[in-house]
């Protein structure tokens, strides 16, 4: 899911639905700091770190976390219907036939706006923040799933929130 955009949320069937409460999770089965794991999460660089690591000897924290959240994400997901955003869940949960897999997406004026509007101004101009997250959520997609984070193909639906779809209480079909 692209920064900026926001959640949808499905009032007519209960879903647990789960973000931050992701990185609690991560945090405590992997024995990193809940601060330490969001850091990971938010600005990993994907392979551009992995070059000058010690990968070839031993996982490198950036590894372990995938490996936890993989392992998380799967647990939640048996437990019964749930959201879960962002975090390559598309791909942990490839192979389950139960899953709908969606990628929400609005161009980036929209984006931008509603940034501002929920984060607030900062020095840096709201554009070149979400093209900065975007390309480290990118490079740490095809670093750990071998995919294009985004490409149509790798989901069941696609949304574009820009219609004001997080407006409503309710997706309606």
């Amino acid at each position: 899911m692209f920064f900026g955009i926001g959640l949808i949320s499905f009032s007519v069937i209960v879903f647990m639905c789960y973000d931050s409460e992701l990185t609690e999770k991560i945090a405590a089965e992997s024995g990193f700091s809940e601060e330490y794991v969001r850091e990971i999460e938010e600005n990993s660089k994907g392979r551009f770190l992995s070059v000058f690591s010690s990968r070839a000897y031993s996982l490198n924290n950036e590894d372990i976390v995938w490996k936890v959240q993989c392992k998380v994400i799967s647990e939640l997901a048996q437990k019964g219907p749930c959201v879960i955003v962002g975090r390559c869940a598309d791909y942990v949960l490839r192979d389950e036939a139960d899953c709908l897999k969606v990628f929400i997406h609005a161009d980036m004026r929209y984006r931008a706006e509603r940034i501002v509007k929920v984060y607030g101004e900062t020095r840096i101009p709201a554009e070149q923040r979400l093209k900065e997250k975007d390309k480290r959520r990118a490079a740490y997609h095809r670093f750990y799933t071998d995919r294009k984070w985004g490409e149509t193909k790798n989901y069941d639906i696609t949304l574009s929130t820009a219609a004001g779809w997080e407006q409503r209480n309710a997706l309606r079909f």
